[in-house]
């Protein structure tokens, strides 16, 4: 077997967010000096096994061939789409960075079956609004293309039929939705205060990736920001209150077509914040939008101060970790069930056709689906 440069272990765990302590117990090294083997290694005084590169190939989501490259790659530049956000938590820029490698691989595999299908119909609402024609044109075409309709949105009997309803529109036109949460493994967990979400805006098979680890009602407003991004043919990631552009008129866009901004003025004025957390409580869970939401389509339509969004937003947060937190308490759910909920049935389907028809080969369907080659037929049995 090749002799492996220790510099390379060190390229594949940083950029992919691990800490040596981290890393050692995702690849399975065990006993209170495992991470100290694990440095062993990368500093070239012990040889890491065949399974243990494996596991590393698995867990760093770098190919087997990486690890017997000469020397770690260059940094790719990152394109002008694919911006770094602002006020990122430390280590998070590698774990963005391995998140746009993993959703890039698959949407180029799903557009690569289209092709080899010759289904590759460029979808024309991708890239057919300008930025420079303002929120009321991209909130036309978002109500146009997806025909929503903001009275049957309302009557879902809850926020995730709500935003079932959503997906659905939006999966129906040809857009792909994502739900990720982490990049395989507990310590690659995405914060939502670093990524909300992200769009691919390709006009064959464009994607749409929301952060699983965000409150749910917060999902169909980040789903209409990211499909406002397509239709402006815009890639990129996503984080909260970003004062760019075009991230301010997507989100402007996805809340008016949520709200009415007629309506925030039925909320009581108060300046004691506990008062006004329980107004917009009341108010976000009948329109089926997150509170963190109102809040800020409060403050665009001049109705609070930046100061008092401020302390809302941090309110708002931390009932969102605390939900998280106990929600955790509570049994496993189906495997297969969370993971058909997280890849959609827009892929389900695709994938199911295209590995009938020749098109994607068992090893690529499990990449685009994110699961062992193994799982996925139970993952595509119901999606026909």
């Amino acid at each position: 077997m090749p002799k492996v440069n220790p510099k390379i272990l060190i390229w594949a765990r940083e950029s992919a967010g691990f800490t040596l302590e981290d890393a050692a117990r995702a690849i399975g090294l065990s006993g209170e000096h495992a991470s100290a083997r694990l440095a062993e290694m990368e500093a070239g005084e012990r040889s890491p096994s065949r399974p243990q590169l494996l596991k590393m190939s698995e867990r760093y989501r770098r190919p087997l061939l990486a690890f017997y490259l000469s020397a770690p790659p260059p940094p790719a530049p990152r394109t002008h789409d694919f911006r770094t956000l602002g006020d990122q938590e430390t280590g998070s820029e590698a774990i963005i960075e391995a998140l746009i490698r993993d959703v890039k691989t698959r949407q180029a595999l799903v557009r690569g079956a289209l092709e080899d299908a010759d289904e590759a119909e460029p979808l024309s609402f991708v890239a057919s609004v300008q930025p420079d024609q303002g929120v009321n044109a991209l909130v036309a075409a978002m109500q146009g293309v997806l025909a929503f309709d903001r009275t049957s949105y309302r009557r879902a009997r809850s926020i995730d039929d709500a935003f079932k309803v959503l997906r659905d529109a939006v999966e129906a036109v040809g857009v792909f939705v994502l739900l990720v949460g982490n990049l395989g493994h507990h310590t690659s967990n995405l914060s939502p205060g670093v990524f909300r979400g992200m769009a691919i805006a390709d006009p064959i098979a464009p994607f749409i990736v929301i952060n699983e680890t965000d409150s749910r009602s917060a999902w169909p407003f980040t789903l209409l920001h990211e499909f406002g991004h397509i239709l402006m043919g815009e890639s990129g990631i996503s984080g909260y209150d970003s004062d760019q552009t075009i991230e301010r008129l997507c989100d402007d866009a996805a809340g008016r077509l949520l709200l009415d901004r007629d309506e925030l003025r039925t909320i009581p004025r108060t300046a004691h914040v506990d008062a006004l957390v329980d107004e917009i409580g009341t108010f976000a869970s009948v329109r089926k939008v997150s509170r963190k939401m109102v809040a800020y389509n409060l403050l665009r339509a001049g109705f609070i101060s930046i100061a008092l969004y401020q302390n809302l937003a941090t309110r708002f947060d931390a009932d969102r970790l605390e939900f998280a937190r106990r929600a955790t308490s509570g049994g496993a759910p189906d495997y297969y069930v969370v993971r058909r909920h997280r890849v959609g049935q827009g892929l389900l389907r695709l994938v199911n056709r295209m590995l009938a028809e020749g098109a994607l080969s068992t090893t690529k369907a499990s990449k685009v689906l994110g699961v062992k080659a193994t799982a996925v037929s139970r993952m595509t049995e119901r999606a026909a």
